[in-house]
């Protein structure tokens, strides 16, 4: 236990204290500046979380660079945005009945009649309470849950088994995101090949290239991704605009007449709901794929069922607004179980967060990031220790300074976010696209990333315009290396034995249980069609 302490310590002093041991502000001041932007990124309608986290890492990058010092400030930055974009995005439900995201529709049902009544300001009390407890509880969960996990995972594991846990996963997100799982399962597999191009662990030179000698290293891991899940909005959204006029959104805010006090008895009273949703959000995001509105849906629907009221949800009740404000805050933390334990995103948000630790430094997110080895002096090589591990407790630190601000400074800044509402598309999303353009220019050494950026958007367009889930797609994209490194590892420790995966019942259960999923999620979406 004492050294479980020790690296605890010792990645709380990463955070506060530079190597010469003076105090370090920069990573406090990021996680701020990243809260507050990404409070006024969810108050904004069509924005969200990791829309700001895309747009905010090729600037973070070139103004940091690529080294292990930068690491703590961009992630203390996109961690704030995580953070801050779910709490933000209950200003526009509740003020304005327009849900910026799916997941805040829950949050206008009882949250706008709120503010029809003149409790505006209250709706927004009980909400950002209800956001910061489920989000809390959810990181707790997150702390306790990631090390075990991947300790067993490491423990229990070898190539072959991770190997086939990419493919269950895989198979996981397809059937969860996204209409058709068959279809998931494709562009999963079609972002899988794109990753191959380049680089090659045979040694043999680049692949798939067609002559580009740019590629040679592989594609831009951030334009390519930047490109599928921004651009590919920024083209729905402008082809939307031209298609329409832009229709001004009118303030239905009325004068705060009603009981606007919010004080700690109510707040008690609200506790339990409050924890059940957490907990629900918390299970929920803990799967990878699944997301923030299932989660807020469950909680809202759990709250209603089991209350005395029931009839009075959707008039303007605290108790609906809590119960899904909370359910949907809790996944964020919940989703990077997934990353800090086993290296697969969750969701988009997450994805930004392995984005980032793959681009800076030379930390890696896996198993191995929890090996609790012996922190032990050995003259002429120093002190010998995972920095791995203090990095992921540096990690948790920045998570909860995030909590903190939140918790003391968010809930005012919040609800004097009401005017963003009024930003129109046609403005925001020329200034999305250009700053996308430059910091992916400077970031990726000029045109080869500009041109991997928009071609990547087109795709993403057209997996939007087809209804087919984008988080597949990224997903195989991120995770097709690491696949391809446990495949060819399992390979040549089993002499070249081709079938070497089957030679492993873990890795067999595994592989069923992936094809198993994509045959159940797809004959439960065709009962429906034939009904």
């Amino acid at each position: 236990m004492e050294i479980v302490f020790e690296y605890i310590l010792r990645g709380v002093m990463e955070v506060f204290f530079t190597a010469e041991g003076a105090f370090d502000w920069l990573p406090i001041a990021m996680v701020f500046g990243g809260l507050m932007t990404g409070i006024a990124i969810g108050a904004t309608p069509g924005l969200n979380g990791p829309f700001a986290m895309a747009l905010s890492l090729p600037i973070l990058i070139w103004i940091f660079g690529v080294n292990d010092e930068a690491l703590l400030p961009i992630l203390g930055f996109l961690i704030g945005i995580m953070k801050g974009a779910t709490v933000g995005g209950a200003v526009p439900a509740v003020l304005f009945n327009t849900p910026g995201t799916p997941d805040a529709y829950l949050t206008t049902l009882d949250g706008h009649p709120m503010t029809k009544n003149g409790q505006g300001p209250k709706a927004l009390k009980v909400a950002h309470f209800s956001s910061v407890c489920g989000d809390t509880v959810s990181d707790l969960v997150l702390f306790v849950a990631a090390p075990v996990l991947a300790v067993l995972i490491e423990s229990i594991l070898d190539l072959p088994e991770k190997g086939a846990l990419i493919i269950l996963s895989l198979s996981f997100m397809a059937a969860v995101a996204g209409s058709s799982p068959m279809k998931g399962f494709i562009v999963g597999v079609l972002g899988m090949l794109l990753a191959l191009v380049g680089s090659t662990l045979s040694g043999n030179g680049p692949r798939m290239t067609f002559g580009i000698v740019e590629l040679g290293n592989g594609l831009p891991l951030t334009a390519a991704i930047l490109g599928v899940l921004i651009i590919g909005e920024v083209f729905i959204g402008l082809e939307e605009e031209i298609r329409k006029k832009v229709r001004k959104v009118r303030s239905t805010l009325d004068t705060a007449l009603g009981d606007n006090t919010f004080g700690w008895p109510e707040r008690r009273k609200l506790l339990p709901r409050i924890g059940v949703s957490a907990l629900i959000g918390t299970a929920i995001g803990a799967l990878p794929g699944i997301g923030t509105t299932l989660a807020a849906t469950l909680g809202y629907d759990v709250a209603r069922r089991f209350s005395k009221t029931p009839e009075k949800f959707g008039t303007g009740l605290p108790e609906g607004v809590a119960a899904t404000e909370a359910a949907n805050s809790a996944v964020s933390g919940a989703n990077l179980i997934p990353v800090m334990s086993l290296g697969i995103p969750g969701n988009f948000a997450a994805v930004f967060i392995i984005l980032a630790v793959e681009s800076v430094g030379e930390f890696t997110l896996g198993p191995h990031v929890f090996r609790f080895t012996e922190i032990k002096f050995i003259e002429d090589y120093g002190t010998i220790i995972n920095d791995d591990l203090v990095i992921a407790f540096a990690m948790f630190t920045l998570m909860m300074l995030a909590n903190i601000m939140n918790w003391t400074v968010g809930g005012a800044f919040l609800r004097s976010l009401g005017v963003l509402v009024k930003v129109p598309k046609s403005v925001m999303l020329p200034v999305v696209l250009l700053i996308t353009l430059t910091a992916v220019y400077a970031q990726d050494g000029g045109f080869i990333g500009v041109w991997v950026l928009l071609i990547f958007g087109l795709i993403g367009y057209a997996l939007k315009r087809l209804d087919v889930s984008i988080l597949p797609f990224v997903i195989g994209f991120l995770l097709s290396p690491r696949l391809e490194e446990y495949i060819r590892g399992g390979y040549s420790a089993s002499g070249g034995d081709g079938l070497f995966l089957l030679k492993s019942p873990l890795a067999v259960v595994f592989i069923a249980a992936s094809i198993l999923i994509l045959v159940l999620a797809n004959r439960r979406r065709k009962i429906p069609e034939e009904a």
